[in-house]
């Protein structure tokens, strides 16, 4: 029990159906319903149908007994004398429940991610009771992973007829200067509320009575509601803080008259928890009671100073988080957030955003607990749906009773400082209405939190436009979304707004992926990870981690920032469309990223905890050149490599944008140290990394020693392997399983890898770059002299031994004790994926067996003859080294690209044979001989720069599909696309230029632009030849792209340009404001011998008179030949002719010879009318075919206006 409520978890049955399925439907089928955990979400069994359309049903049995005299759950019945009413609580349904008992349709919830009761009370009988929740899932109902079912606890209250109502004690505290705290409550009362109610207060701390408050004075709300009220001072408390979060329960506790409230005086007089000095009030029982838990602080938000708690200037280092717990799922474990938090925390985090929904409860709890700011978020939507079948389709019939859960329930929580009404609400840009909705939501929240426990905001993505600065206008508290850049400016024109980052970063990596050189920024690639060396980034997120700090850190009139996000995420793979993000700074699993350490470097003090984080890992190609980094909290930082120094950097933390140290080394083996120094030049912290050999030995660490046998502890393990020398291998990619003996129970397992699609819920996994996570609960141990609950039998021994084997590997073992705890009444603990078979619907590829397979970890590239080619040497052999030489997959494929990872056009490589390509170069340029292991997706890639000159410039194909990424030159702000492609700029001029372009003879007028538009309206884009502004460039088109937009989709659209572009030339593309992805372009190949071919096109023209103009040949006269060269009629041939000309003569006579590569030549006479005829006009001819030259020859007497000519053959029309 819960003070006020019991869990109610236990004793669920689960079935999954088709969508659409309803209660009839499942008649008959009781049988087929499983048991399983509350919480539990039923979507994270299958990675590869994470969004999977279905119905789920919970079913459950319960007893009631009217006989008895208390209400309350005893020996898996509930005891509801007559007169009680039965609350269901449920913290979290995901999503459009109903709720069933006995048949009966009880009542609906919509939204997935707030708390709701039902009364169940009129639908119960004696005896067995059956309720039903069905839960519907279909997709697409938000922009991430959801999860899908009931994730989060449910709770059962038994309300007397005078009760106190779940959430409704409102508490607030009020600094006065000189007096202290002034703590001010209010508590609703439900049910027969007599004169001789009574309700008394009083504080706890850590088990123990510290202030015993008295009793409230009641009253009458203004809806009617009795209520109670007390205002006292308390003082001698101490404060909450971030660092010493002291927290406080208030005891709640709701007496009456013996008798008069029950009507049979079932309940016996208790001794009311009163007053020192007060005279007892005989008769008085306790009915009811709650507590909740209270902090005295006080908040300060300054639009000029930022953010003050308790007087103390505090800068807001944020993340954001989506509720998925990894390999857990969406279902809620608190020490799963518990140990999220602790390694927040360790990164110098000291607030959280709820991105974009209420939180479970004990997320509240562990951030008053551990001292952890919320900022708790409600909607991601409004009116105006994200996705087809999101929480928009109910918003307005439901939005109130949403925020009346919200803020009743997290509203006295120390914790809290920040209400947000939304996140990127399109409401509030589309039109005005979105400023009605906004006072609404306003007025929602302050009707339940009128003295303000927190203030109010909304995080927006469309703060340069008025629609949304209007909104902000009406809460103050501004949040910008990747809107640094407008934050001097807003400041000026608002200066009562209060200004933060309520989603900064989105700076992509994942852990352990480098890609070399530093300087080249790359998005994607077809391994379908983004380099952790920090230079991935997204189109509208920071440059770098270094500008997201910096900017954050000299905005001082801002309170802070908010990282997207704290950790990886299921759902939401940009770049890709893999199955969870990048954007954390700790991967799903809960390991750090490299660039965790830099925040942590400068979050952080020196002073207190001094720290230096090196990367990336010491393992690369024989020579290649890498960049090295080093973060620290100290005053600079110094590399060695093998024990030679390689420079010291400083680090300017208070005003620096190099926020660490940087270096490009060679690769040699051995080792790599990075040592930090504080302001006099002292030694503080020190980190190496050694080169290693192939994985020899398993390593099995744990979070704990001990775990609580109450069967919802949790410890994590962290699974690595060492090579014969111990050294970490810090990219093995091993298979491994593991296996429980005694008091464990396995909960999942998890590598951080978006691309791995292996099973979240079973016993074999695979290594990531060296880690691999298993998620360990217990079973339920009790001692034998603890005989409560009695329902819980003692477990085979005391521990928990865990084996964890490999294929070729020295297993590894570890033992955990099991601490004797009770089991919480009212908890299911049965899942154990260790021992569970895989299911059809479930992608349990492995079956619990190691696979006889031995992964990649790493190809190593050599070139014994260097890495230069030039006339005399134009190509080499090289060779590539399967890591470790057991690997079972053997195939590799060899690319020539640039430094982002597109191929070149002037080199190639060839495969000679397994292990060795031969590398070509066809013209000047430096280059990366790219070797790749893996297919669909890539899973190694490994490179090697190589240049080559003294070749000859080598030029681009148009008819190929060149990459957006190719581009020669920008303008303006250009940003990574998707895909290898470029992003355009919301704001100003930006846009790519293409030189070197080969068209050819003929050329091409038909360009094919795959695009994704962030908006479905209309975009205009130009299209130049040459470089807008350029002397001889000129626009070709305004082309305008109007497509539905489809999230990180690219569509093409094919335009016709005025003329075709021939030869060597340049393209741009341009734009004004407007943001799109551009992922490249390839022009249409058209060939030359059945195209419009313009007079003026011809490849030569001789004789006694004619004139070439921009088009046509005019004026031709006697003797005049015009030769059109290289047509390819090919096997089939032209049998006919069409010409657009005139001439002032009755008629022109006209030859046309083609004479073939061979010698051979075909001719004919085209007779051609004139007198003013202007009419294209077709004439048949004897076949042409294959390849030749096209002669029309004109005789004397001639005077013709050649203008076009174009071949065609029986299948074609002439244009």
């Amino acid at each position: 029990m819960k003070a006020d409520r019991y869990l109610f978890n236990d004793n669920w049955c689960f079935l999954k159906t088709e969508l659409g399925t309803e209660l009839p439907d499942i008649r008959g089928r009781e049988e087929q319903f499983a048991p399983v955990d509350i919480p539990h979400d039923w979507l994270i069994y299958n990675p590869r149908d994470l969004y999977e359309d279905s119905t789920g049903w919970y079913r459950k049995s319960i007893f009631v007994n009217r006989m008895e005299n208390t209400g309350s759950i005893r020996d898996g019945w509930l005891c509801c004398p007559p007169g009680q009413r039965v609350i269901l609580r449920f913290d979290g349904v995901y999503m459009d429940s109903t709720l069933y008992v006995n048949g009966h349709r009880v009542g609906d919830w919509k939204y997935g991610y707030s708390a709701f009761e039902h009364d169940i009370t009129e639908y119960l009988q004696p005896g067995e009771n059956e309720l039903l929740m069905q839960v519907r899932h279909q997709s697409p109902n938000s922009r991430w992973y959801s999860g899908a079912g009931i994730y989060r606890n449910i709770w059962l209250k038994v309300c007397p007829a005078v009760y106190l109502p779940l959430d409704g004690t409102y508490a607030h505290t009020r600094w006065r200067q000189g007096e202290g705290y002034w703590l001010e409550i209010e508590t609703e009362c439900a049910g027969a509320v007599s004169e001789n109610t009574r309700c008394c207060y009083s504080l706890w701390h850590k088990e123990k009575e510290v202030r015993n408050l008295g009793w409230g004075e009641r009253f009458t709300r203004g809806d009617g509601q009795s209520s109670f009220g007390l205002k006292t001072l308390v003082t001698g408390l101490e404060e909450w803080d971030l660092e010493h979060p002291v927290c406080y329960r208030l005891r709640v506790e709701l007496y009456g008259i013996a008798g008069e409230q029950t009507g049979d005086g079932a309940l016996q007089p208790e001794e009311p928890h009163r007053p020192a000095g007060e005279t007892a009030l005989s008769g008085l029982v306790r009915m009811d009671y709650q507590e909740i838990t209270l902090g005295l602080r006080r908040m300060e938000f300054t639009p000029d100073r930022g953010f003050f708690l308790n007087g103390r200037y505090v800068k807001i280092h944020g993340v954001c988080e989506h509720h998925d717990l990894g390999c857990l799922g969406a279902a809620f474990h608190r020490e799963a957030m518990a140990r999220k938090f602790r390694i927040l925390k360790e990164m110098g985090v000291n607030a959280l955003r709820t991105s974009h929904n209420m939180p479970a409860e004990e997320v509240m709890e562990l951030a008053d607990e551990m001292g952890i700011l919320v900022l708790s978020e409600a909607f991601d939507m409004w009116e105006r749906c994200k996705t087809p079948y999101d929480y928009g389709r109910f918003f307005k019939e439901w939005a109130e009773r949403d925020v009346r859960s919200w803020i009743r329930r997290d509203r006295n929580h120390p914790s809290l400082f920040l209400w947000s009404i939304g996140n990127e609400i399109y409401d509030t840009h589309a039109d005005p209405h979105g400023e009605e909705i906004t006072r609404r939501l306003v007025n929602y929240v302050r009707c339940h939190d009128p003295k303000g426990n927190a203030l109010i905001t909304i995080g927006s993505n469309y703060m340069p436009w008025e629609g949304a600065q209007n909104c902000a206008d009406i809460v103050k508290v501004a949040g910008y979304n990747y809107g640094e850049k407008y934050y001097a400016l807003h400041h000026r024109e608002h200066p009562d707004w209060i200004i933060y980052g309520s989603e900064t970063a989105s700076v992509v990596q994942s852990r352990g992926v480098y890609r070399f050189p530093l300087r080249q920024s790359v998005l994607a690639d077809e391994d379908g990870q983004c380099s952790a060396l920090g230079n991935s980034s997204t189109s509208w997120g920071a440059r770098s981690v270094e500008a997201c700090i910096a900017d954050d850190r000299d905005a001082e009139f801002a309170f802070g920032q908010f990282l997207w996000t704290g950790f990886d995420y299921i759902g939401e793979p940009t770049p890709y469309h893999t199955k969870n993000s990048y954007f954390g700074y700790v991967d799903t699993a809960g390991f750090p990223k490299d660039a965790y350490y830099l925040f942590q470097a400068q979050w952080t003090s020196a002073a207190e905890r001094p720290m230096v984080h090196l990367y990336p890992y010491w393992d690369w190609n024989p020579g290649q050149l890498i960049d090295v980094r080093a973060c620290t909290n100290g005053e600079s930082v110094e590399l060695f490599v093998n024990g030679r120094s390689q420079g010291r950097r400083r680090i300017d933390h208070a005003h620096g944008r190099q926020l660490q140290g940087d270096w490009q080394v060679p690769y040699e083996p051995g080792e790599i140290t990075a040592v930090a120094y504080d302001t006099e030049g002292r030694e503080i912290a020190r980190q190496s990394r050694h080169s290693f050999g192939e994985s020899r030995r398993l390593v099995v660490e744990t979070d704990k020693k001990m775990i609580a046998g109450d069967g919802e502890d949790l410890c994590f393990l962290t699974i690595s392997t060492v090579d014969e020398d111990g050294y970490p291998v810090e990219n093995a990619m091993n298979y491994i399983t593991l296996s429980l003996e005694g008091a464990g129970r396995l909960l999942g397992m998890d590598n951080g890898d978006s691309t791995d699609y292996d099973s979240y819920k079973g016993c074999v996994r695979k290594l990531f770059n060296g880690k691999l996570l298993a998620v360990v609960a217990s079973k339920p141990f009790r001692a034998a002299a603890d005989k409560e609950p009695a329902a819980i039998p003692p477990t085979d021994g005391a521990s928990i031994k865990i084996t964890v084997e490999g294929q070729n590997l020295e297993p590894a073992n570890l033992e955990i004790s099991v601490i004797p705890a009770s089991q919480r009444p009212g908890t299911s603990v049965l899942e154990d994926v260790s021992r569970r078979p895989a299911r059809a619907d479930e992608d349990l590829e492995h079956g619990g067996i190691v696979p006889d397979i031995v992964p990649v970890r790493k190809v190593e590239l050599l070139s014994p003859k260097g890495n230069i080619l030039d006339a005399d040497r134009p190509s080499i052999v090289i060779e590539a080294r399967i890591c470790p030489a057991a690997a079972t997959d053997r195939a590799l494929e060899w690319k020539a690209v640039n430094q982002n990872g597109i191929p070149v056009s002037y080199a190639k490589v060839e495969t000679v044979d397994e292990c060795h390509a031969r590398v070509t170069a066809m013209g000047d340029g430096e280059f990366y001989v790219r070797c790749q292991s893996g297919k669909d997706p890539v899973r190694i890639i490994s490179q090697m720069e190589f240049t080559a000159r003294g070749l000859g410039q080598a030029f681009l194909n148009p008819y190929d599909f060149i990459s957006a990424g190719l581009f020669s030159a920008t303008i303006g702000e250009i940003t990574n696309g998707n895909e290898k492609g470029i992003a355009t700029a919301r704001e100003g001029v930006s846009g790519a230029i293409y030189r070197d372009l080969d068209f050819g003879e003929y050329g091409s007028d038909e360009i094919t632009i795959p695009i994704f538009a962030l908006g479905s309206d209309p975009h205009e884009m130009e299209i130049w030849q040459g470089e807008p502004g350029a002397e001889g460039s000129r626009l070709l088109l305004n082309a305008v792209y109007q497509k539905p937009s489809q999230w990180n989709v690219y569509q093409e659209e094919t335009w016709k340009l005025p003329c075709r572009l021939t030869g060597l030339a340049t393209v741009a593309f341009r734009l004004h404001s407007r943001k799109v992805h551009i992922k490249g372009f390839t022009f249409t190949r058209f060939e030359k011998a059945y195209g419009k071919l313009w007079g003026a096109e011809c490849s030569r023209v001789y004789g006694d008179s004619y004139r070439v103009e921009s088009r046509a040949i005019t004026g031709i006269g006697n003797n005049v030949t015009v030769v059109y060269e290289n047509m390819d009629f090919g096997p089939e041939g032209a049998d006919r002719v069409t010409l657009w000309g005139c001439s002032p003569l009755p008629g022109n006579t006209i030859h046309i010879h083609f004479t073939r590569q061979s010698g051979e030549m075909t001719s004919g006479v085209l007779e051609v009318p004139g007198a003013g005829v202007r009419d294209p006009q077709t004439f048949s001819i004897e076949p042409l075919t294959g390849k030749g030259t096209v002669e029309l020859i004109f005789l004397p007497g001639s005077n013709y206006d050649l203008e076009a000519l174009q071949f065609a053959h029986g299948a074609q029309s002439s244009l």
